[in-house]
């Protein structure tokens, strides 16, 4: 396995070493972890999360948008999401009158043909699906629940759904291995999935795991964290895990842990970013039981963990946050709640071991451990676990709708 050890100097002060743009953009970044680090230590209490700042940054969020957002006028099931998601960890729920708006906005999203675009009047589109489905689940009340015109949804997956095995993520649109996941999770919560959904589907993720062991968008390119994750969640959901290299996957995403910063790069020979604290670390508590399974008794050891949670809490709370609130790519970067959502995920995989028993929040460095203890997110919906439960035990009572349309229609 890959040397996750944090030194208390930066990797790239060789002089001898030939510098190139990768180099010296790393030794950029390490002097600016290096500064954050020492304004770290020199704090009285080490582990300072700013979460009443992080909570009104993001209820102001959920109310108001500057018109700089406008470049993400296609995602505002995204930033709903994100922001209820971060709210959620934070133990922050919105209220019963927000809540209402926000199902009556994510209604008018939502496609007469099925799924979600990402805004009113646009197309509908895997990725604002499922950040539509998790951001009602997170609601979690009958209003929200029952917005979700299943028969619809079901109807739009089946037509994503190539003959291959792969999905498009939208009408004519391109192949993706996020879009197996995407649909695999609107399926599952929903209890909408039938086999001819995700018919060669777990064959086709599969080919898209590269000669690394990562997975990549499609088969033969390179691999990256977010397909990674998306990849290896959806074979796990689909209950076909067996049918990737998951040692080979292990040792790619352990590599990928700095080892000076204590985050997480995306891809080798790239810089370290706050969002794959979720995207390379969720996948971690994924692997472990599928690794138990097959005999691994080390695996089993709840002190067991398979990447350095200190040196990532330490990265998060030391290098990502924004002390005005929202959290942030890496230091120098502005905040926004794409990170502040998938660096607080992170934060909170850190914290609670995944498979049950008490929470272990103690990380090497951080002081002040009740400060910063999160609420558990689930590794693969990453939603609260609890409402995950609420989901699943909803939708199980109501049939999965009769299909009448397919792909080929």
């Amino acid at each position: 396995m890959c040397d996750q050890s944090t030194g208390t100097e930066a990797s790239y002060d060789n002089e001898d070493d030939p510098p190139t743009a990768t180099t010296m953009e790393q030794a950029d970044v390490e002097a600016k972890v290096k500064r954050s680090f020492a304004a770290w230590d020199s704090l009285p209490s080490r582990g300072t999360l700013y979460k009443d700042r992080h909570i009104e940054y993001l209820r102001n969020g959920l109310e108001y948008l500057s018109s700089n957002f406008e470049c993400l006028d296609a995602s505002r099931p995204w930033l709903v999401y994100w922001i209820l998601h971060s709210l959620e960890l934070l133990d922050s729920p919105v209220n019963h009158a927000m809540s209402s708006r926000v199902v009556q906005f994510l209604s008018r999203c939502q496609d007469k043909d099925g799924g979600f675009g990402g805004g009113p009047g646009q197309v509908a589109h895997l990725a604002p699906t499922y950040a539509a489905v998790l951001s009602l689940c997170i609601l979690g009340t009958q209003e929200a629940y029952d917005c979700i015109d299943r028969p619809a949804l079901q109807r739009f997956l089946i037509q994503m759904h190539q003959s291959d095995g792969s999905f498009i993520m939208h009408r004519d649109g391109e192949v993706d291995v996020r879009g197996a996941y995407l649909a695999a999770v609107a399926a599952l919560l929903t209890n909408i999935m039938v086999p001819a959904m995700f018919d060669k589907t777990p064959e086709w993720i599969a080919s898209c795991q590269t000669y690394e062991g990562g997975f990549a968008a499609v088969p033969g390119t390179e691999a990256h964290g977010g397909y990674t994750f998306c990849g290896f969640a959806g074979l796990l959901l689909l209950e076909k895990p067996h049918l990737c290299d998951v040692k080979k996957l292990l040792r790619w995403v352990a590599c990928r842990q700095m080892r000076y910063e204590g985050g997480f790069q995306g891809r080798s020979n790239k810089l370290v970013d706050g969002c794959y604290s979720f995207w390379q670390g969720g996948v971690f508590p994924l692997v472990q039981p599928v690794l138990m399974k097959q005999g691994d008794l080390a695996m089993a050891d709840q002190d067991h963990w398979l990447f350095n949670r200190g040196s990532l809490t330490k990265y998060i709370l030391a290098c990502c946050q924004n002390p005005m609130g929202g959290l942030l790519d890496k230091p120098g970067r502005a905040r926004d709640f794409y990170h502040t959502c998938y660096c607080l995920s992170g934060l909170s995989l850190c914290q609670h071991y995944p498979f049950g028993g008490e929470a272990s929040t103690v990380c090497e460095g951080v002081d002040d451990d009740e400060n910063v203890i999160l609420k558990p997110t689930h590794p693969a919906y990453n939603i609260r676990i609890e409402r995950v439960q609420d989901t699943l035990g909803y939708f199980s009572k109501l049939l999965p709708p009769t299909i009448i349309s397919s792909a080929s229609d």
